[in-house]
């Protein structure tokens, strides 16, 4: 497949972006060279934003488009035939307005308090110490419950939790990146347990027709397994730091008790917003209903997650647009490899490209067989937590985790070496677990 010259410029400039998200660390160190508040120190500021990585360099794309191929092109009819309007409204922008919508909805106290009484509640019920408990749980439930309330829900919940009872209370670095490491890969493999809560999995279930028995018995089990052995061992080897009572827990913050029927209420708009997750003009509009919701009920409410919720779905769209124009190279590499080269291929692959986009281009590679088809999607919840581009639900992990890092925030580095052991331990998992 011969590239054309956008598919080219496109590929570059992903490349560019790829390496940009290595460099956010120098970049905000190097904002304090100017006065706090001053322009050039937002504007590093700004570009040392992880969440705002691609959605920069689409633009530059868009501008390099608009330029060379036109802005919009019409015909006799005034329908739009060509240009940089034309490219973008072929692209789907549905999975980062989706992300956006149900991290807000995650977000809320009623959720967050409804999520953590489940984790408690299970932790409780462990042989071991509160803060041994409570961390084994989150790390464990939190992902897979990402099966039924979605990857992006369950990120957000359980960063939210690890963010309140431990990163803020003074743990290591090491424990904070292994940590997170883990969280990254747990939830990217926690949604496969059903074919419509992981973003990679969603992009082929309809056309490879696996439905939730598929997915539970050739995935998900595994991955259960995969997210129990990654959990304990990495509880067991900071077991120091996790001895004693879970700092705050089991103490009132000062603000109302949530209601049941509230709690009811929100999951049943998450539940709506999951049923009607590929119909953007419905949960948008629900999404504006669930504000009002929220407005009214603001005795009971945190401040909604805006801001987050919406660089996050920057994110995404900046992907998902130079996304786009990587078939022509990823799609010859897919069709060349053999079963356990595209495993290893795909998981490799994810750690520079997003997992759905990898997985929707090798849903257009005709001819694959059932076998390559695993392998492809295996790997590429396998390597869904090497970087934060790996898995759509990542940038809402690290927007929330970021600044318990510090000044210099999430080391992409440090952040791979984290992931390692996890991933790791799915390879054996997807590779040596036989299908049921």
């Amino acid at each position: 497949m011969n590239p054309t010259t956008m598919e080219i410029i496109g590929t570059l400039l992903f490349g560019l972006a790829v390496i940009h998200t290595f460099l956010v660390n120098p970049i905000v160190a190097y904002s304090h060279k100017f006065e706090d508040g001053s322009i050039p120190n937002r504007i590093l500021h700004f570009l040392g934003e992880v969440e705002a990585i691609f959605g920069i360099w689409s633009l530059v794309f868009v501008i390099f488009y608009s330029f060379i191929d036109g802005f919009m092109i019409q015909d006799a009819g005034h329908h739009v035939t060509g240009g940089v309007i034309h490219y973008l409204n072929g692209v789907n922008y549905t999975e980062p307005a989706f992300v956006f919508v149900i991290m807000c909805m995650a977000g809320t106290r009623p959720v967050l308090k409804f999520t953590e009484g489940i984790i408690s509640f299970i932790a409780r019920l462990m042989p071991v110490g509160e803060k041994m408990a409570f961390y084994i749980s989150a790390l464990i439930f939190g992902p897979l419950l990402g099966s039924f309330i979605t990857e992006p829900a369950a990120m957000t919940v359980t960063a939210i939790l690890l963010l309140q009872y431990y990163y803020k209370h003074g743990m290591s670095k090491t424990f904070m990146y292994a940590t997170i490491g883990a969280l990254f890969v747990n939830v990217s493999v926690g949604g496969t347990l059903t074919h419509f809560a992981a973003p990679p999995v969603l992009m082929v279930a309809g056309k490879w027709k696996w439905d939730m028995a598929f997915m539970a018995s050739n995935f998900g089990y595994k991955a259960a397994i995969g997210v129990v052995i990654v959990t304990l061992i990495t509880a067991f080897a900071f077991r120091k730091e996790l001895t004693g009572e879970l700092a705050g827990h089991g103490h009132g913050d000062g603000k109302p008790k949530t209601p049941w029927w509230l709690v009811v209420i929100h999951v049943a708009f998450m539940g709506l917003v999951v049923l009607t997750a590929h119909h953007p003009k419905f949960f948008m509009g629900l999404f504006l209903f669930f504000i009002g919701m929220t407005h009214i009920t603001h005795k009971f409410q945190d401040k909604l997650k805006l801001k987050e919720s919406l660089l996050v779905g920057f994110f995404l769209a900046g992907l998902v647009t130079l996304g786009g124009m990587q078939g022509w190279w990823l799609q010859a590499i897919l069709k060349q490899l053999p079963d356990l080269a595209l495993y290893f291929g795909s998981t490799a692959l994810t750690g520079i490209t997003d997992n759905a986009a990898l997985t929707y281009l090798g849903s257009l590679v005709e001819g694959l067989s059932d076998s390559a088809k695993y392998n492809l999607v295996a790997g590429a919840v396998t390597g869904g937590g090497l970087t934060v581009i790996a898995n759509a639900p990542n940038p809402a992990g690290y927007g929330i985790l970021n600044k318990s890092f510090g000044n210099d925030g999430i080391n992409p580095l440090y952040l791979l070496l984290g992931s390692l052991f996890p991933t790791s331990i799915m390879i054996v998992c997807y590779q040596m677990l036989p299908g049921l």
